[in-house]
């Protein structure tokens, strides 16, 4: 389970399932067995509209490529799906995701005129402007460096905290993985553990015990 207003990490070395996990759970990819349920709603059982219109106003992605719209500002790439879904933002609940992510005074600029950490603000922002039942990232801090990494992960950590956010990610970063409350560890398409509480050390000192593991078995 993925627990409302917490903050999940999942881990495994390539080739794990950590991205097929979260595409399946995300509505992205179907799936042969079992069952996925975001709040009431069983995802087996939606046609591909239904599919499309629940990705659109329940789930927030955020992707290692930023997949901003090089010709719209950062706001209208922020309001981008909700224009789409012909929903009008909230404005208050926008000011104040715009305010977090520190955006306020870029968003009348256009992808080519951000850097690499603002454009990954812009995608958060994106993420969080609709309200989310839970937003998804793939590698989300995957293309930046260190500070800016560091900025969008409290970014999400923040919005957990501050706004009662649900977040998933899919990382292969101890540091990444340190920001959030739980840590789930994939091997071969199976979860075998998982952390709470982690910090950077004892998840890269797990890695290196399953890692161990994996080459004696």
């Amino acid at each position: 389970d993925f627990r409302q207003a917490e903050f999940t990490a999942i881990m495994g070395p390539s080739g794990s399932g950590k991205s097929t996990l979260m595409h399946c759970v995300a509505g992205l990819d179907t799936f042969s067995s079992g069952s996925v349920r975001i709040g009431d709603t069983e995802l087996g059982s939606l046609k591909d509209k239904q599919l499309t219109k629940l990705r659109r106003d329940k789930i927030g992605f955020i992707f290692q490529a930023f997949n901003l719209l090089p010709t719209l500002t950062a706001l209208e790439n922020i309001t981008l799906p909700m224009d789409i879904a012909g929903r009008k933002p909230d404005k208050q609940w926008l000011e104040s995701v715009i305010g977090m992510v520190g955006l306020k005074d870029r968003l009348g600029h256009r992808p080519s005129q951000l850097s690499g950490g603002q454009q990954q603000r812009v995608a958060v922002a994106r993420a969080l402007a609709s309200r989310p039942e839970i937003i998804f990232g793939d590698e989300p801090t995957g293309n930046l460096d260190s500070r800016s990494g560091a900025e969008v992960l409290g970014f999400l950590r923040n919005s957990v905290r501050e706004l009662g956010q649900t977040v998933v990610m899919v990382t292969h970063d101890p540091v990444a993985a340190a920001y959030a409350d739980r840590v789930v560890f994939l091997a071969d398409g199976r979860i075998v553990d998982e952390m709470y509480r982690p910090t950077a050390d004892s998840v890269l000192d797990f890695m290196k015990q399953f890692d161990a593991k994996g080459r004696t078995s």
